[in-house]
């Protein structure tokens, strides 16, 4: 997993949800909320994209390892 990325994204998610509790205006707080969903969306994909990709890995190692063990 591209764990910068995914910890990247969450990093700015939490930053966001602590400036919302910070933020003394409702449409300030707004922001930050919608902001804070939006990098865990991203987070979540980031993640998501990660695990198929290395899904995907092991089974072309897997199907490499296979090919190689057939008889000649």
């Amino acid at each position: 997993m591209n764990h910068q990325s995914y910890e990247f994204l969450t990093e700015r998610a939490r930053e966001s949800e602590a400036e919302a509790d910070a933020a003394t205006l409702d449409n300030v707080r707004e922001r930050h909320l919608t902001a804070a969903a939006t990098w865990r969306g991203l987070a979540d994909q980031a993640r998501r994209v990660a695990e198929e990709r290395a899904k995907v890995e092991r089974e072309k190692a897997a199907a490499r390892e296979a090919e190689a063990n057939l008889p000649r």
